[in-house]
């Protein structure tokens, strides 16, 4: 696939679930483009792997729970000492355990709308104040096709996800005065280690919604980012974006 070069030199992007699937590649992508990039991941390990792999001077990374308000807002005081923030890719998530909503466990469905959903507003309200001050700023929200259609057995993923949309909106409109734009992409089932989370059976029945008949590749969704966080993107927020290879039918 030929990939549109994007110039996001002299910007500096956090990347949220950046250690691998799309939050990985998002990165390299990014770094490649020019960013300093700063990876914001739970697993340590997986950080050491991305860093290791993506091997650029421009890239940090720190271990945080993006749903622990407090571990969030620190570092981002400590990373606007020295830098401002252009880009917020809000991309750390869960899909926790497949279950019918009156079988779910109450502190798994709990967690997984903590990390997607609350993890999403905890960044935004601690990175937004700097974009406001440099009166520039593009967020992308990581939602889902699950947010927009609902997902049997995945009750707390589908409402984390639908969560993230509204928050968009709503964030989209009180930054719509400011050269600051905040939209919301929403992908179908794509090939990442999140579908390892899933049963084989959901995983089929979600291939099955999909016009395409295939899953969404990687680069595929990147590219989007991409766009959507460059300066290009001068008109387009408090939107939706779908990725879904035709699932969605709004």
């Amino acid at each position: 696939m030929n990939k549109i070069n994007f110039d996001f030199k002299d910007k500096t992007a956090i990347i949220t679930g950046g250690a691998q699937g799309f939050g990985f590649d998002i990165a390299k992508r990014f770094l490649l483009s020019g960013a300093k990039v700063i990876i914001w991941d739970i697993d340590t390990k997986m950080i050491n792997n991305a860093v290791e792999k993506l091997n650029n001077q421009n890239l940090s990374s720190n271990t945080i729970d993006v749903s622990n308000y407090q571990e969030v807002e620190n570092c981002t005081m400590e990373i606007v000492k020295n830098s401002k923030i252009d880009i917020l890719i809000n991309n750390a998530g869960i899909t926790g355990p497949t279950a019918t909503l009156w079988e779910y466990d109450i502190e798994k469905w709990k967690k997984v709308v903590d990390i997607n959903l609350l993890g999403t507003f905890n960044c935004c309200r601690a990175i937004v104040p700097n974009m406001i001050k440099n009166n520039y700023g593009r967020i992308v929200n990581v939602a889902s096709v699950a947010g927009k259609d609902g997902n049997a057995n995945a009750s707390a993923y589908s409402v984390g996800k639908a969560g993230v949309i509204g928050l968009t909106k709503s964030l989209g409109k009180e930054l719509a005065d400011k050269n600051i734009a905040v939209n919301a992409v929403t992908p179908a089932g794509a090939k990442t280690r999140i579908l390892d989370q899933m049963t084989k059976e959901h995983v089929q029945r979600m291939l099955s919604k999909v016009p395409r008949g295939r899953f969404l590749e990687v680069e595929e969704f990147t590219s989007l980012v991409c766009w959507l966080s460059s300066e290009e993107n001068t008109f387009s927020t408090a939107a939706v974006f779908d990725i879904s290879g035709g699932r969605s039918t709004y």
